[in-house]
């Protein structure tokens, strides 16, 4: 088998309402897909947040082997000409997804089964409270509580937007009307300064949050310590680092994480993520992927040290449902269990998608 065709198609669609954490808001989702097309008629889909620099790359491989993985993640991933870092990543990320699922098909299975498969279902949580105009604690409330009347079991809320004292009554709004038996997930998106983040972990301590995610800069190693030092919260974070080199340093050097939340279609794709898994794995820390729900319920249930999957149901955006023909499945358990076809599950409906294409 040999790879023919190396090409990209980019999607984007409006939220219902725009959605805002700590420092961003977003408008829009997207879907940046890269198509691997090969000679024996099986086409690999691969996915990122970003697709740059995916001629050179495409080039780099046309008549390579697409099940030759390892061989192929090494020709990309190069210092200075081709990838390593930043958006080249993302694309050396995207071409890995798409091989992986080039060989899932081959085998005939789904990838996580190529995988492993640990398990066969993970426990899930949606990400939510955002802020918005005129959202104040009773809106949070019915939102949270709209979450769990789907049938989850775990929820997710933004801080970092405002103040400390304000967005410490967010959070226990939030425990108040999910009860004490869910579990309460809150991300500051890098918005803190060690400080304040401690500072906020000692407010919020008795809510009993399930993790406090990157509450520092992403590469503030030395404040990620600080703040674990000062709290029984456990530290969440990695969202936002690439490689296992990256995550190498974040483990050794940001000393208190408990759970990494990895990014497939960011830090290398498939072969890059089981290496990291295995690492985390071996330091005795979890994980709970960040992105991409099609890919990485196959990878939370690939590997043992992925516990709760982040989940976005179609109630809660029909279009991340609507786009894939083998959607994610979720259960009345409050867990989500991926598609049984064979291969990473990013196969798009064109049709539902054709309208949303810009280029």
């Amino acid at each position: 088998m040999k790879i023919t065709d190396v090409r990209v198609e980019h999607y984007r669609w409006p939220k219902a309402k725009p959605i805002a954490n700590g420092k961003h808001t977003y408008t829009h989702n997207e879907l940046n897909l890269l198509i691997v097309d090969t000679d024996e008629g099986i086409t690999g889909y691969g996915c990122s947040w970003a697709i740059e620099f995916a001629e050179t790359m495409g080039k780099a491989i046309i008549g390579m082997d697409p099940l030759d993985t390892e061989r192929i993640f090494q020709k990309t991933y190069v210092p200075k000409f081709i990838g390593r870092r930043g958006t080249s990543l993302k694309t050396v990320s995207a071409i890995d997804i798409a091989l992986w699922d080039i060989k899932a098909k081959v085998a005939g299975m789904p990838l996580y089964k190529l995988l492993g498969a640990h398990k066969e279902k993970v426990e899930c949580y949606v990400a939510g409270g955002y802020y918005a105009p005129g959202k104040g604690l009773k809106e949070l409330q019915q939102e949270m509580e709209e979450y769990r009347s789907w049938g989850v079991n775990a929820v997710k809320m933004k801080v970092g937007g405002v103040s400390l004292k304000e967005d410490a009554a967010r959070v226990k709004a939030v425990r108040e009307v999910i009860g004490d038996d869910a579990k309460l997930m809150i991300d500051a998106n890098c918005a803190y300064r060690f400080f304040e983040a401690v500072e906020f972990a000692k407010m919020v301590e008795e809510y009993h949050p399930y993790w406090l995610e990157e509450p520092v800069d992403a590469d503030d190693y030395d404040g990620y310590s600080k703040v674990a030092e000062k709290t029984i919260i456990p530290i969440a974070g990695g969202e936002n680092e690439v490689s296992r080199f990256g995550f190498r340093d974040l483990i050794t050097k940001a000393r208190g994480i408990a759970i990494l939340n990895p990014d497939a279609t960011c830090l290398g794709g498939v072969t890059e993520f089981m290496k990291v898994a295995g690492m985390a794995d071996a330091f005795g820390l979890d994980m709970s992927p960040h992105g991409q729900q099609q890919v990485h319920v196959h990878l939370d249930c690939a590997v043992p040290n992925a516990t709760i999957a982040e989940f976005y149901p179609p109630q809660y955006d029909a279009k991340v449902y609507e786009a894939f023909k083998n959607p994610v499945v979720f259960n009345a358990d409050g867990t989500v269990s991926p598609s049984q076809a064979p291969g990473a599950g990013l196969d798009i409906n064109f049709d539902v998608m054709a309208p949303f294409r810009v280029k």
